[in-house]
């Protein structure tokens, strides 16, 4: 954002949560600049990386709810893709070039179905090579659009769900296969293109992924950039307190316990498994908070300075 666009307009955002429904053609940081001149205000992130091809939920936070952004980055996540058979591409979707091209129309039903069962559970994921892993220091997309071979480590992931909806073989030699994916933070659903058509000996590609959900936040609460420049700059969908009672467990404090807490201080444990939101009497939200050593102790205060 150039410097001094926001100059003179008052901040006039909520704390909060935003469930955007990301469109096709646009980076998440594109997202969050946009954000940005719509809630004026500068301090705006998102939970979570989808790429220009994918469309769907980015969670958005706004002034003080964007330090709830590293829980939402960590949380599970539902897609929905389109992998396509009989092609391999350098990026493992579709904005990738070609690098393999194997008739796929032989490919039986039975056959796509076990392969993603193989795919299904957890398994060890070798990231796609194009992604925002840094190798040395550098991103590993950097490395690759330079030319380099680049070589990831596999990560353990989840996959907990991976059916498959549809079959469609309307081209020559490929085959689109729909899905509906759950799996756990750090999943690559193009690796997992990339992987079943590999499976499979003809080669795969991702031609479409939208992502439904982020951990409790799904579609059906989303808002289209369209419809938040309507009615900015009130844009914040879910206040900090509200969003923080929908991804923790809650616990509420006494007076004393929220100043303590507020300021740093540890509380008595209370048995709940964390992290959890720490509330005020009033309801405000003070602190999310994990116990540890017998002691419940703020992982990040809230409260207003």
């Amino acid at each position: 954002m150039p410097p001094g666009l926001l100059a003179g307009l008052a901040v006039v955002s909520t704390d909060g949560l935003i469930v955007v429904d990301k469109p096709g053609g646009m980076t998440s940081h594109d997202v969050v600049a946009r954000i940005r001149r719509l809630a004026r205000t500068r301090r705006v992130g998102h939970g979570g990386t989808l790429d220009p091809m994918a469309t769907g939920v980015l969670v958005i936070g706004v002034g003080r709810a964007t330090r709830l952004l590293t829980y939402v980055i960590g949380a599970g996540k539902g897609y929905t893709a389109t992998i396509r058979l009989g092609q391999a591409t350098v990026t493992d979707d579709a904005e990738g070039e070609v690098t393999q091209s194997v008739p796929a129309g032989g490919v039986t039903d039975e056959a796509i179905r076990a392969a993603l069962a193989d795919l299904t559970g957890e398994i060890d994921q070798v990231p796609s090579a194009v992604s925002a892993i840094k190798v040395d220091g550098r991103r590993a997309y950097h490395r690759v659009r330079q030319g380099e071979s680049v070589d990831l480590p596999a990560r353990r992931v989840t996959v907990s769900r991976l059916d498959l909806l549809a079959v469609r073989r309307d081209t020559p030699d490929v085959v689109d296969v729909d899905v509906d994916v759950t799996c756990s933070s750090g999943t690559y659903i193009r690796a997992l293109a990339r992987d079943a058509g590999r499976a499979l000996g003809v080669g795969g590609h991702l031609t479409a992924l939208r992502r439904t959900a982020v951990g409790g936040f799904t579609l059906d609460e989303s808002a289209t950039l369209d419809a938040l420049e309507e009615r900015a700059p009130e844009v914040v969908g879910l206040p900090l307190a509200a969003a923080a009672d929908r991804f923790f467990a809650r616990r509420e404090a006494t007076p004393e316990e929220a100043r303590t807490l507020s300021h740093g201080g540890p509380l008595a444990p209370a048995g709940i498994t964390g992290p959890y939101a720490v509330f005020d009497p009033a309801g405000g939200l003070v602190a999310i908070v994990s116990e540890r050593d017998g002691r419940a102790r703020a992982e990040i205060v809230l409260a207003p300075a």
